[in-house]
């Protein structure tokens, strides 16, 4: 992403307009006046409390926000993306897309990876970006005990809160995310139905109960530091909890919700790819992630779900495929949210 260039000013007036940049930045008061320096409102928390307590205009168009949120017991930043004639305290409202990011990773995997802030200028519309950590997109179970960290109530209770009430989010939501993000875009369409327009996935894993793939999961997260049991429970002794995030068990109740999926299922590089051994873990990793969109794709035929799906074959599992797969459906959740493009 190209870095914000502040050019210093000879003029008295644009020196006080800077003075007053910085101090809203510091002090987390929100949005800056293009007109004399004034704060903004304070910002307005989400139902069970969890608030920003900073805010950074990091380019014209672009913030990040730090949340304290009871949800995760801890504070997390989110990137917000707002589009060209967007005001704090606009009338008006905007649709909005959350973009969700893969495991070992952050909320500026998006805008470090892809060109998203040259796609979202062209649409009235507003991208939020948050925090997952290595989450996976769930409500930990914590061996029945429940609690922190609550990554779901994060995300679709929290961020968009928020979001709706101090950035001018408005009720038309979609949502994309990549590998686990993806994952975590169809789970949360299915878990709140009306919650987004349309959910789409870029080489998530789409059918978590398939043979093998809950093995390949708990690995992935015990390499990442976390107790693999506490996330979604014991397999086959908790299944239920399982089958509460899987969107193959939730795939009845994607009825109504624009879903696209994509993944490689060969095991053999794509365009763009770099050029690593057959053993690469990115080129064996998303075969597995091809079968499990194979059998979501079964599942929603199966109960009659519509569906658009690109299972591309050749591809890695990483950035290049799901840039090429992202610019495909992005004309699509625009339309979806009803963003108009601009002239």
């Amino acid at each position: 992403m190209t870095a914000l260039v502040h050019r210093r000013s000879s003029t008295r007036r644009r020196r006080s307009l800077a003075t007053g940049t910085i101090a809203a930045t510091v002090l987390g008061i929100g949005v800056v006046s293009t007109g004399p320096a004034q704060a903004a409102p304070k910002p307005r928390p989400a139902a069970d409390g969890a608030r920003i307590t900073k805010t950074a205009r990091i380019a014209a168009r672009t913030f990040d926000i730090t949340i304290q949120s009871p949800a995760l017991g801890r504070s997390v930043k989110t990137r917000i993306l707002v589009p060209a004639g967007w005001k704090q305290n606009a009338t008006r409202t905007w649709p909005v897309l959350y973009a969700y990011h893969g495991g070992q990773d952050n909320y500026t995997s998006w805008t470090k990876n892809t060109d998203i802030e040259s796609w979202a200028a062209a649409y009235g519309v507003i991208v939020v970006m948050p925090e997952a950590s290595n989450g996976s997109y769930a409500n930990w179970y914590n061996y029945g005990k429940g609690g922190s960290p609550r990554w779901d109530t994060f995300h679709t209770q929290e961020v968009r809160q928020l979001i709706e009430r101090n950035y001018r989010g408005g009720g038309a939501r979609a949502a994309i995310g990549n590998s686990s993000g993806g994952q975590g875009a169809i789970s949360y369409a299915g878990r709140h139905p009306g919650l987004f327009r349309y959910a789409a996935s870029l080489s998530g894993v789409l059918s978590m109960r398939t043979p093998g793939m809950q093995a390949m999961l708990m690995f992935t997260n015990a390499g990442n530091g976390q107790d693999p049991f506490a996330i979604w429970g014991i397999p086959f002794a908790d299944d239920a909890n399982w089958a509460s995030y899987d969107p193959h068990a939730l795939a009845a109740k994607l009825r109504g919700t624009g879903i696209f999926f994509s993944s490689g299922t060969t095991g053999r590089p794509g365009p763009g790819d770099p050029n690593v051994a057959p053993w690469d873990i990115g080129l064996l990793s998303e075969i597995a992630v091809g079968a499990s969109n194979n059998e979501f794709r079964k599942r929603l035929d199966a109960v009659g779900v519509p569906y658009t799906a690109h299972i591309y074959g050749n591809g890695r599992h990483n950035w290049p495929a799901w840039i090429r797969e992202a610019k495909f459906i992005w004309p699509t959740l625009m339309k979806s949210l009803g963003a108009g493009k601009r002239a």
